[in-house]
């Protein structure tokens, strides 16, 4: 940065950068400001790469720091900023390169500061940075202007008021992660931020007016997923070969500014670093726009970013807007859904397809009315499929999208209807064909079984049984693989209780005559007959509801039918037997009358004739399996450590030291 600059190594050394953190005031009308911000300098998108340069800026940040309260110079910049951002809407229809190319120099550089300036003071000490002038020293403005909030409110009118060409991007990019840096004080304090500076202009100061247009616009930044402008787009070409390298305003050139996201211009890494994150200002948008969704209520006002996120409709609904649903927008529903289905693979994508689902009830309407919606289950899928792979937010979230999507009985009907061919990722066996139905359980079934043997986590348990509860009464066309995983899961909770129920009745005989304290096996075992009990409820949901629909069930059911014995008579589930008793031997009786030494393809036809002839009232009928997802008590204490996670593992061009992290555990994320 600075005039001369074009390598990291070069900063500390740079006169223009020694003169601004130094300690003589500049006035703002000095040409030395149109030197400064006149540079290239390829802004880096790796982690290693900002970590470079944050180490390189931290010596210079914390001179300005000395120095600021009797230069003002920050303020200074930020003003420089401030006049250059007024005609940048302006400066963009005339195509007007030079002007935007310096204003997002000035915005880079306050950026770099703001990180480290947070780093090492308080919201309080920062807001006195942003009003120290060159007047008297240590002085600070008194005129009533408060600069950071009018800096923030600017980043929000660039945000929604310049349009994504390429020739802004990187200016647009810079002002969501400058929103992000500033928002960042949260990263360094356990405790949930619910008030502050900050946290007091983001949510009621000047930038409350245009909640709904910034919510829009980073849901559209997401939605158009523009990759980072190619070097290609520059209009004035560098004069020299190589990347990096500093093409002065003096030859009438405006830099490598367009391939601002490929550390080292047009050199060997370019493609590297394109595929790595080819798309910085999406993914950013996003994080931004989670970031602000989750911030915590005020005692008297409500987050005015989770209004807007709850409450947005589709472009082609022309009802009247209620009165009482304030930031309210419009926009193109089927363009988001495709941005969803195709981004699940990020964490953030994920947590954003929850927060629409379960926070907006037209969203949600919308999505569940879709003819399509495999292509938004089977990313899904695919995540719970990888769970090895996976941090467990990201499994959570997407478990907990199948059981909201679960609630609605259209969903559960439809999905046995739409049939998928060669499912590549599903490597345990090949599916050639198979419903989106069956494959939704064979992946739920294997979810439960990784953790019952890996995490134990009780809480992945009870939602992946209530998917298949809400589910079991829908059950249509089961795959005979999906009908044999059905059985095998029970066989393997009927193995694991009888195991726990063996080492109980043996550490009782040895404790006989022993004081000792006892493993607690009366918790284990109460668990596992949990999760039996909800099993033989599925079973007998399917069974009641759709027995007819279902002879692949019938038929594993009958195969493994000695399973089931040791529960008939079992205090515990003696009630939800009767149903499965009242089958097996209804269809057992069947084929003895039919003979013996049936082939597979006669055992079948057996089935499927017995299950048009069993009288329906010959089946208990029990309560209909309805689980309805309810978020827990403030939800605030999971989502925003796990959205900040995000931001610092995904945050493209940021890079935190994992020291002074208090807001999450390093291997929480």
């Amino acid at each position: 940065m600075g005039a001369n600059t074009s390598q990291v190594s070069d900063l500390s050394e740079n006169p223009s950068l020694k003169t601004l953190v130094g300690g003589d005031s500049i006035s703002e009308n000095d040409p030395f400001w149109n030197q400064l911000i006149s540079f290239t300098f390829i802004s880096p998108t790796s982690s290693a790469d900002s970590k470079l340069l944050e180490e390189a800026v931290i010596p210079l940040a914390k001179i300005l720091i000395d120095n600021n309260p009797r230069t003002g110079n920050f303020g200074a910049l930020v003003r420089i900023f401030l006049g250059r951002t007024k005609e940048l809407k302006i400066s963009t229809e005339c195509q007007d390169q030079l002007f935007i190319w310096q204003a997002h120099n000035a915005l880079f550089m306050i950026r770099c500061l703001l990180k480290v300036f947070i780093r090492q003071m308080s919201e309080e000490q920062l807001h006195l940075h942003f009003s120290y002038k060159e007047r008297a020293p240590g002085s600070c403005d008194a005129g009533g202007e408060d600069l950071l909030e009018e800096f923030m409110c600017n980043l929000v009118h660039l945000i929604v008021e310049v349009p994504l060409l390429d020739i802004t991007y990187s200016i647009l990019f810079e002002a969501v992660t400058t929103l992000l840096v500033l928002l960042s004080y949260q990263l360094f304090h356990k405790d949930i931020l619910r008030d502050g500076l900050i946290y007091q202009h983001i949510m009621k100061g000047r930038c409350l007016s245009l909640t709904s247009r910034l919510v829009k616009t980073l849901l559209y930044n997401f939605i158009r997923q523009e990759k980072c402008p190619p070097p290609a787009t520059h209009i004035f070409e560098p004069q020299s070969e190589g990347g990096g390298l500093l093409y002065g305003l003096a030859s009438g050139v405006a830099s490598g500014l367009w391939s601002v996201f490929t550390l080292g211009g047009a050199g060997s890494r370019t493609g590297l670093d394109q595929e790595h994150n080819p798309l910085p200002l999406s993914n950013q948008s996003l994080l931004l726009l989670l970031v602000l969704a989750n911030l915590t209520d005020g005692p008297d006002w409500p987050n005015p970013y989770r209004q807007a996120v709850t409450c947005f409709r589709n472009t082609q609904d022309t009802s009247s807007l209620p009165a009482e649903q304030p930031h309210s927008f419009q926009i193109n529903f089927n363009s988001l859904y495709t941005a969803l289905c195709d981004q699940q693979r990020s964490d953030q994508a994920t947590l954003l397809l929850y927060t629409l689902l379960h926070q907006n009830a037209n969203m949600r309407t919308y999505m569940l009315s879709r003819t399509d919606m495999e292509n938004l289950v089977m990313p899904i899928l695919e995540i719970l499929y990888h769970v090895e792979d996976r941090n467990s937010h990201h499994v959570y979230m997407a478990l907990i999208i199948l059981l909201i999507l679960t609630e609605d009985d259209s969903f559960n009907r439809s999905i046995h209807e739409v049939v998928l061919k060669n499912i590549t990722w599903y490597t345990e066996r090949s599916l050639t064909e198979i419903s989106l139905g069956s494959l939704l359980i064979l992946v739920v079934i294997r979810t439960i079984q990784f953790n019952m043997t890996r995490t134990r986590d009780k809480y992945l348990h009870t939602n992946c049984l209530a998917a298949l509860a809400n589910m079991s009464a829908q059950f249509r066309c089961l795959h005979q693989y999906a009908a044999q995983r059905i059985i095998s899961l029970f066989a393997l909770l009927s193995k694991k209780h009888n195991k726990v129920l063996e080492q109980a009745t043996q550490s009782l005989r040895g404790h006989q005559d022993d004081n000792a304290a006892l493993p607690d096996y009366a918790q284990d075992l109460n668990v596992i007959e949990e999760v039996i009990r909800m099993m033989l409820e599925i079973i007998n949901s399917c069974l009641s509801n759709s027995l007819h629909h279902n002879p692949n069930l019938v038929y594993a059911l009958l195969y493994k039918r000695e399973l089931f014995e040791q529960f008939r008579t079992h205090p515990s589930f003696q009630d939800i037997m009767q149903n499965l008793d009242t089958v097996i031997g209804f269809f057992s009786h069947r084929l003895e009358q039919a003979g013996s030494d049936l082939s597979v393809e006669r055992v079948q036809e057996v089935i499927i004739k017995g299950a048009q002839a069993l009288p329906t009232d010959r089946l208990k009928k029990f309560p209909e399996l309805k689980f309805k997802y309810v978020e827990e008590d403030q939800p605030e204490d999971f989502f925003i450590p796990y959205v900040w996670s995000l931001v610092f593992n995904s945050g493209v061009g940021l890079h935190w030291s994992p020291q002074g992290i208090e807001l999450f555990s390093m291997d929480s994320g």
